[in-house]
């Protein structure tokens, strides 16, 4: 059972043999995700990764222009910054908090020599890894093969299963950034669900009153990557048994 306030909340860590998370533990700093707040720049030198305990973050890729648009959602589910130890050091994209929370926080060099051990946790953000690049490939399928408001049913989705509650605070205008389409698009497509009685919009928040005919609507893209994740994301003590 997760603790308030514990590493455990984030499930990477709470995935972990209890002898690892012991080892990792003094080296775990718990920090604020602001709203709004840029966790590392496209192209930035990352020093720390990030296991968040509640919120969102934001991965996109930032244009030349300044436009950008949303490739990943991590929660709590995940961590921040695969770069690290994937050997690439940066990235191209952009990590930036969509919904406000806490994380624990671990500096590159233990992270690097953590992995290099080869013990549970590498298997743990090696499977992690994949599971992002499969909501990273089908967010490029959805955007490209269907309509805005299977999209728009997608992030809503997406996010949801990462907060404790069936309410986000989110701007139409914020929404349509992460989605890379216009505000006007954004603001049809949420008017018809909102019609449908699906969701209730109001002054930046977004109540989801209907979550079982939101899956109806969404596309096959959030099954896929909600399929997979749970495929993957499971205790190495399970694997084990």
């Amino acid at each position: 059972m997760r603790t308030r306030r514990s590493p455990k909340q984030n499930h990477l860590l709470a995935a972990l043999p209890a002898a690892e998370l012991l080892r990792l533990s003094p080296h775990l700093e718990r920090v604020p995700l602001p709203l709004g707040a840029v966790i590392y720049e496209s192209g930035g030198e990352q020093d720390y990764v990030y296991f968040p305990a509640s919120g969102i973050v934001s991965l996109l890729y930032v244009m030349n222009d300044g436009a950008s648009a949303e490739i990943a959602v991590v929660g709590s589910e995940g961590m921040v910054g695969i770069a690290l130890f994937m050997g690439g050091e940066t990235t191209p994209s952009r990590a930036v908090v969509q919904s406000a929370g806490s994380a624990y926080r671990l500096e590159a060099t233990v992270i690097k020599a953590e992995f290099a051990r080869g013990e549970a946790l590498q298997r743990l953000l090696l499977r992690y890894t994949q599971s992002l690049i499969t909501q990273m490939t089908q967010t490029a399928v959805c955007n490209r093969h269907h309509v805005l408001e299977q999209q728009l049913c997608r992030w809503l989705l997406l996010s949801l299963d990462r907060l404790p509650s069936n309410q986000l605070v989110m701007t139409q205008q914020l929404i349509a950034n992460m989605l890379g389409v216009r505000r006007e698009g954004v603001t049809e497509a949420a008017g018809r669900l909102q019609a449908d009685g699906l969701i209730n919009y109001r002054r930046g928040r977004i109540n989801v009153l209907d979550r079982a005919k939101l899956e109806e609507r969404v596309c096959e893209c959030y099954a896929v990557v909600r399929r997979e994740s749970d495929r993957l994301m499971v205790p190495e003590t399970a694997l084990a048994a």
